[in-house]
Parts: structure tokens; sequence; C-alpha cells
């Protein structure tokens, strides 16, 4: 043996005691006392630092599992694939679709209910497979802000980042008041203001567990929302077709009378926002791209579950609601408010069909419907503001994270802002509270239309830098043309709103009912031209736009191959399900 190689084991055996020594010291530290230990979780992550990780190097992934577990600026991929699935089916079954439902169908009837939902959840499935494409490329944190900055333009990034925090940030205490109002259903003797304290109490306890706590809440929570939903969707069949305590066969006959539409063309505009807010938060899953165990096989197969959660919990069962609930039902317009779960048409339903004790469960599964909301909205709010402060567009105390992965300073003002909500224990406090989520109105319509539009520009960034489809791991099933018609039917839909701002649905123009429903348009519009005028940020071009900084490589296309030949083995009909889901 050379001295050379004796002189290089010697190395390496010192280097091997000395890594043995370190982490036995470092276990033995962190032995400490639990208070200790509590205490020290909340200091610095010692990686984290000013600068977007994502935005500045390049992530690789070398062996065939991924087993390469990055940490994202100090954000820790602790999402693993059955949390993504979960929030994926889940995520946003809330109170859009158990209680605001109700409005859509009072306003614009059965008929206009399912076209409107069926053509965001049209436009939803191409915004979401847009957005499995770019997150498996460029898993970041702050996806949405981070891909407008890059492909479309800094300052339109930077609108877009404050527009989807200052709406998941006022959602917040709506939900909270609204699990309060649920709670109403089988007791008025408790003021409002104790449950909102115990809900905030309970969020704030859930969001210090980090990540991980966010991922199996979500998990437990879409659990039983999907098992709620499928139940109802059972038990509609069954009253629709007479097998109900009354035996009345339904059919369609609430289709024929009082029938399928409402309040005409205005009716049908009048839905799309609350079709817009009832699949509010299914962008989560690209948000939590840059926490995800494995963005490269979770991210594509959680998005593509929304097609079945779009066919099968919304217009599954809005179309037995449809059957079971006439749309001039009393009870849908002397709600006590938007949130009065008591007129939520699947209680109205199963109450009219003269069944006891499953009232009081799905009100039971609308409160936890609501908590998930609440839950989503600190983390939405947290991570994006996390983002925005890393790439210079909040305050740089946003980016503070500590040792367990969480950003405290971002999670702290979403927890403060939930204090807004004890606004609604005053008279004015109704409102003051509709005024503030005026902002936050048409947030979602201008989050897909920048996915969309951000897809569009990264392809053509792609081919006109020599790149071609094959290097990407996961492509969209319905590729440009699926964003382009997505982008142009929020184009239409932020049309469609602004038809009923000008001419309200039951009651003259006027200037209070107009900005109630766009103000976030003009919110939005100052927020861009501050920051265009103030940076001078320029406009992207497919031929500059930066491809490599922050995106996944992966390193070996034997991978790609390997596993698109073996795809082409599977029978006609597997390949089509696993295009679908």
């Amino acid at each position: 043996m050379s001295s050379a190689t004796r002189l290089d084991e010697h190395w390496t055996d010192a280097n091997d005691d000395m890594h043995t020594q370190i982490i036995t010291t470092s276990y033995a530290n962190r032995k400490g006392n639990l208070c200790q230990r509590m205490f020290d979780s909340f200091k610095r992550e010692p990686s984290s630092t000013s600068g977007s990780y994502e935005m500045k190097v390049t992530a690789s992934e070398e062996d065939h599992n991924d087993e390469v577990k990055q940490e994202s600026n100090g954000l820790h991929r602790k999402l693993k694939n059955r949390h993504l699935q979960m929030i994926a089916i889940g995520g946003s079954i809330g109170t859009g679709l158990f209680v605001g439902s109700g409005l859509a169908l009072a306003s614009s009837g059965p008929g206009a209910l399912i076209l409107d939902f069926s053509i965001i959840g049209v436009m939803l499935f191409n915004v979401c497979m847009a957005l499995g494409e770019l997150s498996v490329v460029f898993p970041v944190s702050g996806s949405f802000a981070a891909h407008s900055t890059r492909f479309l333009d800094p300052a339109w990034g930077f609108a877009m980042g404050w527009n989807y925090a200052i709406g998941w940030l006022l959602i917040m205490p709506l939900e909270i008041t609204a699990a309060g109002l649920v709670i109403n259903y089988w007791t008025t003797s408790i003021n409002i203001a104790v449950w909102i304290t115990v809900f905030l109490v309970a969020l704030l306890i859930i969001n210090l567990f980090g990540v991980r706590g966010y991922g199996e809440i979500e998990f437990v929570m879409s659990l039983i929302k999907v098992i709620g939903v499928v139940g109802f969707i059972i038990l509609g069949i069954v009253l629709v077709f007479g097998g109900g305590p009354k035996h009345e066969y339904l059919g369609g006959k609430y289709w024929r009378d009082p029938g399928a539409f409402a309040n005409g063309f205005k009716g049908i505009c009048s839905t799309f926002v609350v079709a817009a807010f009832a699949f509010a938060g299914t962008e989560l899953v690209g948000l939590a791209a840059a926490e995800a165990d494995d963005p490269r096989k979770t991210i594509p197969r959680a998005t593509k579950q929304v097609f079945w959660r779009i066919l099968i919990f919304y217009i599954g069962s809005l179309t037995l609601i449809g059957c079971l609930v006439p749309y001039t039902s009393p009870r849908l317009l002397n709600k006590s408010s938007d949130y009065d779960a008591s007129a939520s048409p699947f209680v109205i339903a199963i109450e009219d069909a003269g069944i006891s004790v499953l009232p009081s469960l799905f009100n039971a599964l609308i409160l936890c419907a609501v908590l998930s909301v609440g839950n989503s909205s600190v983390y939405g709010a947290s991570r994006t503001l996390c983002a925005l402060a890393e790439n210079g567009q909040a305050p740089k105390i946003f980016t503070y994270i500590d040792r367990k992965g969480r950003p405290l300073s971002a999670v702290a003002l979403s927890m403060l802002l939930g204090f807004v909500a004890y606004i609604n224990c005053a008279e004015v406090g109704s409102k003051v509270f509709h005024w503030l989520l005026a902002m936050g109105g048409l947030s979602s319509f201008f989050t897909w239309g920048s996915i969309c539009a951000c897809h569009i520009m990264f392809r053509l960034a792609w081919k006109a830098q020599g790149h071609t489809l094959d290097e990407l791991a996961f492509v969209a099933p319905f590729g440009v043309w699926g964003s382009v018609i997505g982008l142009v039917l929020n184009i239409l839909c932020l049309v469609a709103q602004f038809y009923l701002a000008v001419f309200p649905l039951d009651s003259s123009p006027n200037a209070e009912e107009f900005f109630q429903a766009y103000l976030a348009v003009p919110f939005i519009l100052v927020f861009y031209i501050v920051w265009k005028v103030w940076k001078k940020t320029p406009f992207m071009r497919p031929s500059t736009i930066d491809l490599d900084t922050g995106r996944r490589l992966i390193d070996t296309q034997q991978l790609i191959d390997e596993e698109r030949a073996e795809r082409m083995a599977w029978p006609r009909w597997k390949r089509i399900y696993d295009t679908l889901c």
C-alpha cells in the first residue's frame, strides 16, 4: 500500500471520527430540557439568509428516487404525497361550496349554477395543469409572485404577491367569524367573541407545529370533507329517486318549476364570483411546492386530482342540490349573513327530506371546512409574505424563518389580523368587514389569470432558447392552448363582474355597489403602477427570460425516458387515467 493511500485512509478515518464527535456533541447539546429546546426552536434558521435561495441557485436531483431533500431558504420539505393529495382533493372544499352555493342558487337557479361552476372548473383545470408544470420546474416559495416576476414583469409579480397575501389575510378573520356563526346553529347563548377567541388560539397552536402541522390538519380535515360530500352525493341520489322518509320522487321537478334559470343573464354573471370563491385555495398546491418532499412526482399527481374534484364533488353535488332545493326556497333568502350555516342548501336538502340528526352532523362538517380554510389562509398568507420579503418586495422582517422552518414574522402578522374578526361584534362591524373583503374580492381571478400568462410566456421562452418539451418532467396535457383558454375565461369573468358592478342584480347603479364589487382592480393597479414607476421594472421577453436560476434539474435523462417507456407500455385506459389523476 502506497504512502499516499495510507495518508488518504488516515485522513478519512480522522474525518469520520471528527464527524462522529460533532454529531454526538450536537445530539448531547440538543438533549436539554423541554423549555430550552422550545425556546431554541424559535431562533433563526442558521442557513436562512435575506435573499431567496430558489432565485439564486439551481437545484439538482441525482438519484432515481429523488431522495435528495433540499431546504428552501429555511423552509422544510416536509409535505408528503398524502398531504398534497388531500390538499388537492379537499383543500378548497369549504364555505363557498357548502354555504355560498345557496346564494348562487337563489340568484341564478340550478341551470346557471351548474353552467358557471362548469366554466370555472374548465378554467381551473387548465390553471392547475399550467401551475403543475411551472412548479415542477421551479418549486419556489411564493410561486405565483415569483413566476410573475420572472416571466411577466417584476412590478406585476409585486402586485400579484400582495394581492394574494392580502386576500388570504382578510379571509382569515372572515372564516373565524363564519365558524362562530356555524355554532349558532346549535346555541346562541354564547357571544360570538368567545368562539372567535377559541378558534384564534386553535389556529395559533396548529401553526406552531410548522408546515407538518398544516399538512396533517389539512389531511384530516380534507378527508372528513371528502367523506361528507361523497356521503351527501349517495344520499342525494337516494332522495332524488324517492328513497327518503317521504318516499317522494323528485327527479327534475325543480328544474321545471320554478325553472332552471333565475334573473337571466345577470343571474349567470352573479354566480361566477361565488364559484371562484368556492374554488379558491386550489392553487395552494403550487404554493406548497417549496415545502413538498418530492415536487417532481407529488405536484403533478396532486394537480391532476383537480379533475375529479371538479367533476364529482362540485358538479355532482350541485346537480343534486338543484334537484332537491328549489331556488325560490325562502330559507335560501332569509339567512342572517353570507355565512349562515342554516341557509346551506346541503342542510336544507337534508331537513326538507325529513331526516333528523344528519343536519347537525353536516353542520359539524361545515365547521371543519371553515376551520380548514382558516388554517389554509394563515399558511397561504405567511408563505407569500415570506417569499415577497426574500425578493425585496416586502419588509425584511418577514424573511425570519426559525429552526423548525416556520416563517414566524409572517405567521404572527396573519394571526394578528385575525383580531379583525372582533369588528363583527360591533354594530358597524358587518359594513366595515364588507369593505375590507372588497379589496380581495377578485383576487382569485387575477391569480389564476397570471398563472396562465406565466405558463404561456414560459413555453415561449423555453422554445425561443432552444429547449424542447422532452426536457420537462411534467407537461400540461393541453399545453399552451389550455393556458390560453384559462386566461381568456379569467378575463371574461372579470368583464362579467364589471358588468354586474355597473348594473347590480337587485338594485339600481350606484357607487357603493360598484366599489364593493370591483375595489380589487384599482387596488391592484395602484400596487403595480407604484412599483413600476419606482423600480422602473422591464417587461419580460421570451428571448431574455432567465430559465436557469432556481430551476430544478434532473441529472439524468434516462430517468424520464424510463418513465415514459413504462407509460407507453400501459394499455390506453391506464394512460388516460394517469393523465387525469
